[in-house]
């Protein structure tokens, strides 16, 4: 019998046999990474567990799919089943770049408070990369999700709200510094205390518990005084307060980096990392800059969390990729690796072991799918169907 995953008082999750799971399928390429994903998992699943488990995918709409069917981009009914079933799964959603809807990405993780954008960065043996040694590149990004300009609280050039707003600062608030005020738009950036404390709260839980030990802050407190610096201050407040035990015998080991200078060591030394905390926009550069030092973010997965509620979204970190919808060519590793994530989430760590170890099978051997196999001296380039047969073949085949 289906049951939904539930939250345990003192945290974590009770999960049963047979989990409802909702899944959106996505834009663009969306229904291939999708149904490579759920074939994937559901290998894992069976690989491991035989007939004792089994996820029972729920589909609910988000973006065009959605629109065409329901009329909106959002419907309020997926948001809903998110929060019921609490963890969940999505592709890639369309966003608009100026005008037009809100990035639905957002509003999910802002409806959903989903706090933590979880990004998880390694290389695998095989995959070509721009850096001499990806090997050396092993850092989870804890990125704020629910603040900073994120919150999309801004107003264009010309508008009255615009106009407002520039009167309100020049006459209440005294500012001199708008260069062009007359053709300026605006953009307010929020980060609390409340909204540090919890990410770095799970940062450094996270380094802990998986024994990474070393946390970075990363921020730029050095010009945004009272919003990263603030962070920054925030941040140093709650380890010294709630981890004063992990820090003095060495299980947790602190320190930050102004952000620009973190993205040059992390391609000169990025051994040097292990978990990184930082504000949303910081974590959008930081973590993208990290996956194409390993090959691409067509290899890295990502996750929304609340640690609080247990309500999880795990997601394909890249865009719908239009030009190649349909075409049979889109590498689903993204969202493969997401769904392996998902898995470690609820606790089934022997299937998603089996979803990485058959991964590193695969591109030790030269089997990817096209954008990976060109840079691969002797690789096999795959479609998404083969290379998703191809990866399923060695699940299971592999032994423990």
């Amino acid at each position: 019998m289906t049951q939904l995953i539930k939250p345990l008082p003192g945290g974590g999750l009770s999960v049963p046999e047979r989990p409802v799971v909702p899944f959106i399928e996505g834009d663009g390429v969306g229904p291939e990474v999708t149904r490579a994903m759920r074939a994937v998992t559901d290998a894992a699943v069976e690989a491991e567990y035989g007939t004792a488990r089994r996820i029972e995918w729920r589909e609910v709409l988000a973006g065009g799919k959605a629109f065409e069917q329901t009329g909106q981009w959002l419907p309020e009914a997926t948001v809903q089943a998110l929060r019921v079933c609490l963890v969940g799964i999505k592709g890639p959603l369309t966003t608009p770049v100026g005008g037009g809807i809100r990035s639905l990405n957002v509003q999910l993780r802002q409806g959903l408070d989903l706090y933590v954008c979880q990004r998880p960065v390694r290389w695998f043996e095989g995959v070509a990369s721009p850096v001499t040694h990806p090997e050396r590149v092993d850092i989870t990004v804890f990125r704020e999700n629910t603040e900073d300009i994120y919150t999309g609280i801004e107003w264009e050039a010309g508008t009255p709200e615009a106009t407002k707003f520039l009167r309100f600062l020049q006459t209440e608030m005294g500012v001199t510094k708008v260069r062009f005020p007359a053709s300026s738009s605006f953009g307010v950036k929020p980060v609390s205390r409340e909204g540090t404390e919890r990410l770095v709260r799970a940062a450094a839980r996270y380094a802990v518990t998986t024994g990474r030990h070393r946390l970075t802050l990363v921020h730029k407190g050095n010009i945004m005084k009272f919003t990263e610096g603030g962070f920054k201050r925030w941040g140093y407040d709650l380890l010294e307060r709630e981890f004063a035990d992990e820090l003095r015998d060495g299980r947790l080991v602190v320190d930050d980096c102004i952000a620009d200078a973190f993205l040059q060591n992390a391609l000169l030394k990025p051994e040097a990392y292990s978990v990184v905390a930082t504000l949303n926009l910081n974590g959008d550069y930081i973590s993208d800059m990290l996956a194409a030092q390993v090959g691409g973010i067509g290899i890295s997965p990502g996750a929304n969390i609340n640690y609080t509620t247990g309500c999880a979204v795990f997601e394909a970190t890249h865009g719908t990729a239009p030009d190649i919808a349909g075409r049979d060519t889109v590498n689903p590793c993204s969202l493969i690796l997401s769904a392996a994530m998902m898995l470690e989430y609820i606790g089934w760590t022997e299937a998603a072991q089996r979803i990485e170890n058959a991964l590193s099978q695969c591109f030790a051997t030269g089997r990817a799918t096209a954008d990976l196999a060109r840079f691969m001296p002797g690789a096999t380039p795959l479609t998404t169907t083969a290379f998703t047969e191809a990866l399923t073949k060695h699940i299971f085949s592999i032994e423990h």
